[in-house]
């Protein structure tokens, strides 16, 4: 292309630099973090307790542990945990040692290297090869779910 600058032998004129954009600044309303996106406590490994602990959010018992435990949610006892408690909760994972009576309301898992001592009430159980376990056992069916539907036909029926 022909660049009359150039021909004259006349220096390219500068040119101005481009103003900044400055950019737009959207303001969004915080939203909470799903449900799924729970809470999560820790009991350390050097921790200690004794007596009572409840908790609707997920545990995590890494120390020691001893009286009763109760959670709505998901409990694990790490590799360092030692519980010498009754548990009950939602849902247990052992990876360390229990010695008490626990109640799993849905399920129930003793990984590899973990121990229970203790009689186990849940409606579904796991335990892995090279896991300990002394007790009994007594598997609780889920209640069904009752639908709107069968409320209506039952009441129909009545």
């Amino acid at each position: 292309m022909w660049n009359k600058n150039r021909e004259e032998g006349t220096a390219p004129r500068p040119q101005a630099a481009p103003e900044p954009i400055a950019p737009q600044v959207t303001h969004q309303p915080t939203v909470a973090p799903p449900a799924a996106q729970r809470q999560r406590a820790t009991i350390g490994a050097s921790m200690h307790i004794k007596g009572e602990i409840r908790s609707d959010e997920e545990l995590l018992v890494d120390g020691e542990v001893e009286g009763i435990v109760e959670s709505g949610s998901l409990l694990t006892i790490g590799k360092n945990g030692k519980v010498r408690a009754n548990i009950r909760a939602r849902e247990v994972v052992i990876f360390g040692s229990v010695k008490g009576n626990i109640e799993a309301l849905e399920k129930l898992a003793i990984r590899d290297q973990g121990s229970l001592v203790g009689d186990i009430k849940t409606a579904g159980i796991s335990i892995d090869d090279g896991a300990y376990f002394k007790g009994s056992i007594d598997i609780a069916r889920p209640e069904p779910k009752v639908t709107t539907k069968a409320i209506k036909s039952e009441a129909r029926a009545g």
